[in-house]
């Protein structure tokens, strides 16, 4: 018993400090008049509120309150104010994709078709959790297979050994999880969704 609260206190101590490392939305600059003339975006506590992911992102003091130019870089509230969010206070991407809000485009000007890929596949090697689902449809939807395929993903059942180290270090699902998308230690089920006992492929 005691181990395992040691082990979450643990996780979640190691979680805060990826969040505040990691990549975060003040890489967007404010477009100057459009945001002049925008609706005035959410604030941090609309957006944030009740969210322990998205306050500790929120929190991080990592830029300089002396640098002038601080207050021009556009916030996660601001870049992303028309999304829906998800259950952690970020941006629910396929909720956005399905309800039409984002459009992804196959190339540059928009005039290919993306190569969607209806394909589950199930990893079984997550010792005590239940078995990671990756669908396919919901990445292809919008990234290219090269964005995957050779790297970080070798193409091959069996011949990547992914471990949550890993993607909490930024490699494998963590190039994407963790920065853009949804933040993976808030959201082990939108991953481990499959029981182990279940005889799916």
């Amino acid at each position: 018993m005691a181990y395992s609260k040691r082990r979450a206190r643990f996780l979640l101590a190691l979680a805060t400090l990826i969040t505040l490392l990691i990549g975060e939305a003040e890489a967007f600059l404010r477009a100057a008049k459009e945001a002049a003339e925008a609706p005035s975006p959410p604030s941090a506590a609309t957006t944030s509120s009740g969210h322990q992911a998205r306050e500790a992102i929120d929190r991080h003091g990592v830029h300089d309150p002396a640098n002038p130019d601080r207050d021009r870089l556009q916030t996660i509230g601001e870049a992303t104010r028309h999304l829906p969010y998800d259950a952690n206070g970020f941006p629910d991407w396929m909720r956005a994709l399905r309800e039409g809000l984002i459009n992804p485009r196959a190339d540059l000007k928009g005039q290919e078709a993306m190569n969607v890929l209806d394909l589950d596949v199930v990893m079984k090697n997550t010792r005590e959790m239940p078995h990671v689902k990756f669908p396919h449809r919901s990445h292809t939807l919008w990234l290219a297979c090269a964005n995957c395929h050779p790297a970080p993903f070798k193409a091959q059942a069996g011949a990547n050994e992914i471990r949550m180290a890993d993607i909490f270090r930024g490699n494998y699902c963590g190039l994407c999880h963790d920065r853009v998308a949804f933040i993976t230690f808030f959201s082990c089920q939108r991953c481990h969704s499959v029981p182990q006992g279940d005889k799916r492929p």
